[in-house]
């Protein structure tokens, strides 16, 4: 399987298929929208499993993790994190736990909007000399001319041949030569031969284990090892993923491959372009450079080297092997010098180049030591500390603040060019089209007047929790301050962090006096409004806070919550998820899906469904009583304004594989001619019941109107 540079996808050497059916599958990171992995280096599986529930989720990340196959286990090298990269069978059973941990990790990890990515060996086995009984059972032996991996099975005639190899002593020592660089062992590990039928079917017969499993993609380890067409074979052989792990129907394996191109040698990265992204390890010098030197950031992407094309690339400001000196290592940046590799992540996430990965490492003392342990081989726990950093070894640099913020924002700018971009040498600033703005200042702080790109209004600094902000004013201009030595970055957005710039149209109603609130059962609807990326949904939860009303319990039949009865706003296939999750939801809560609440290919709703909406005739989301333009997320129900609060009632929405909860908010009076003030204060939005309510995500804006006929 493959898609040629200009799109058009070739199974076995006959016609193209279409670009869209194939290719876009093809080359879409299955991440629902988002667009930032986390290598959990090393991590156990029910670990990864409680961190998706827990953080990653929220935060909108997705997840690669270290290879799960049975491996060598070698305690006279002390375990070294190496030996997971030494596969003896294809087995699900590793250092990380068993198959059924693995399991549950994928399926929990999934359940939440979590994908899963696994870094999968496939070029070769165990080096030479080797010998023993892994732990899953399978036996493994290279000693000599042996080539026996039962739990395969492969044996001797499923290796390179040794004449197909040009070096001397069989090993890779020529990479101008790409026979050599192909066809030999690489230091000394045992080489498949990925020509034969039987190779690609048991490599294949490995990937589709883990589709089957929902794992939403892979890392092919060593990819520059292997000839493309081989990747290629073994990729034609693949089914879909799976419908009942919440992926579209017709949904590829995702896949990025580790080609390490200096432009020192025979084999370049465009090579690899038919079969899925490729590792851009010259990005991890540059942005290391640029750090170093703001003057070079203005060159960061340099085709001219050889960089592989944005649409093609997966880059990392350091990866597992080169934080060691390992693989392509030497000149980069990592955890071990917190103020610089902030920057370079924060910068990384920021650009508009590639898809990004970060990574969350363990601290180690030298470049073999595997990760904490109990003692030998048992990988210790990851311990979440009171202020949510990690101890116990685990260095977690994906709870780093800076490093959740920056994500939020990389997510939240998806699809938008960088623009507007600045840098003089000590500060470097840009824009994200109209929905975000960044800046950084390479000694702690700059005072500049800048062009921001976005909207006129009041942004604030998610790096800083907020304590800051900028104003933008009508021609995008804004004074730009950063007075920060250990984090000096800023990132504003359309959306985030309870920034948004001046609302659109629904600010400029004024509110006329407010009319009675209604009573009993009565027609009710909301709007939020929230540009989202695609995979991404909205859900409110809501009712009474339990400040205002004590006594609730910890479930829906709290005294909380308000009786309602959901309505269809259509029934073509725009609406279908929305028709989906609202079968089964009868009342407004803060507890989320409701026991026998509808689920949409085994995604769970988060609360009360919102439909995506327009106000154009054309559009397939289009309802008349949505006046003001698109992205505007209605529902609608019939409400029981007895349980309300004097007529008013509390929401708050959360936005799936992304940024999660909106941010708390202030509201005073709203516009509209039924608006006006709530009869209490709450950090939620304020709506009527009975009535048209229009929120701005994470915004305190708020209008109310009659519904019309």
């Amino acid at each position: 399987m493959g898609c040629t540079p200009e799109g058009d996808a070739i199974i076995n050497d006959r016609k193209p298929k279409s670009l869209a059916s194939h290719c876009l599958a093809l080359y879409d990171p299955n991440c629902n929208g988002k667009q930032v992995m986390v290598h959990l280096f090393e991590w156990k599986w029910t670990d990864i499993a409680a961190e998706c529930e827990r953080y990653l989720a929220g935060a909108g990340f997705c997840g690669q993790v270290s290879p799960p196959t049975e491996h060598v286990i070698l305690p006279e090298n002390n375990y070294p994190w190496w030996q997971r990269y030494q596969p003896v069978s294809y087995k699900l059973f590793s250092r990380s736990g068993s198959e059924a941990d693995f399991v549950d990790m994928v399926h929990r990890c999934n359940s939440v909007g979590v994908r899963i990515y696994v870094d999968a060996v496939v070029n070769h086995m165990t080096g030479t000399g080797r010998s023993g009984t892994a732990d899953g059972g399978s036996t493994y032996n290279s000693v000599g001319d042996a080539r026996d991996f039962p739990g395969v099975p492969y044996s001797a005639e499923h290796f390179t041949p040794r004449d197909q190899c040009p070096s001397g002593d069989g090993n890779v020592n020529d990479y101008s030569n790409p026979a050599n660089v192909r066809n030999c062992y690489l230091v000394s590990l045992t080489d498949l031969y990925g020509k034969l039928d039987y190779v690609r079917d048991a490599v294949a017969g490995y990937f589709n284990h883990l589709i089957q499993v929902g794992v939403a993609g892979i890392r092919i380890d060593a990819a520059k090892h292997m000839w493309p067409e081989d990747i290629a074979a073994v990729l034609s052989r693949l089914n879909d993923l799976p419908t009942d792990q919440g992926f579209p129907a017709g949904s590829k394996f995702y896949v990025f491959q580790e080609v390490i191109d200096q432009n020192d040698g025979a084999i370049k990265v465009d090579e690899y372009y038919d079969t899925g992204y490729v590792t851009e390890f010259r990005y991890c010098s540059k942005i290391a450079w640029g750090i170093k030197d703001y003057g070079q950031l203005s060159n960061l992407i340099d085709y001219g080297w050889g960089m592989a094309r944005s649409d093609r690339a997966f880059i990392f400001t350091d990866n597992h092997d080169n934080q060691r000196g390992h693989g392509g290592g030497g000149n980069v940046i990592t955890h071990e010098n917190p103020r610089d590799y902030k920057q370079a992540v924060a910068y990384t996430l920021a650009q508009d180049y590639g898809f990004t990965r970060i990574m969350s490492s363990y601290f180690f003392e030298n470049s073999d030591q595997g990760p904490p342990s109990n003692g030998g081989y048992s990988t210790a726990d990851v311990t979440i500390n009171a202020d949510g950093s990690c101890g116990g070894g685990w260095v977690c640099e994906h709870r780093w603040n800076v490093m959740k913020k920056m994500v939020e924002f990389r997510n939240l700018v998806a699809g938008t060019t960088m623009s507007n971009y600045w840098n003089n040498g000590n500060a470097v600033a840009f824009s994200r089209g109209n929905q975000g703005f960044f800046a950084m200042a390479k000694q702690g702080s700059m005072s500049e007047t800048l062009q921001t790109g976005l909207p006129a209004g009041s942004y604030c600094n998610i790096i800083d929790d907020c304590a800051s902000s900028i104003q933008v004013g009508a021609d995008g201009m804004a004074q730009v301050n950063i007075n920060n030595y250990e984090e000096p970055i800023m990132a504003v957005c359309v959306g985030c962090g309870g920034g948004g710039g001046t609302p659109g149209p629904i600010v400029t109603t004024t509110a006329g006096p407010t009319p009675p609130p209604m009573t009993g059962i009565q027609r009710t609807v909301v709007f939020v409004k929230k540009q989202t990326s695609p995979g991404q949904d909205l859900f409110i939860r809501g009712g009474i806070d339990s400040t205002v009303r004590p006594g609730c319990s910890q479930d829906i039949t709290s005294t909380c919550a308000i009786d309602f009865q959901m309505k269809s706003l259509g029934t073509s296939s725009h609406y279908d998820k929305y028709n989906t999750w609202s079968t089964g939801d009868s009342r407004l809560d803060w507890y989320g899906a409701e026991p026998g609440q509808g689920s949409y290919m085994g995604q769970l709703a988060e609360g009360t469904p919102l439909a995506w909406t327009s106000n154009s005739a054309s559009s397939p989301g289009y309802q008349s009583l949505n006046s003001w333009g698109e992205h505007y997320w209605m529902v609608e129900f019939d409400m029981d304004c007895s349980q309300n609060e004097n007529g008013w009632f509390e929401v708050k929405a959360y936005l799936t594989n992304g940024a999660g909860w909106e941010s708390d908010i202030n509201q005073s009076t709203c516009t509209g001619s039924a608006g006006g003030r709530a009869p209490y204060t709450s950090k939620n939005h304020l709506g009527r019941c009975g009535f048209v309510n229009v929120f701005d995500f994470g915004m305190s804006s708020c209008q109310i109107i009659p519904i019309s006929a």
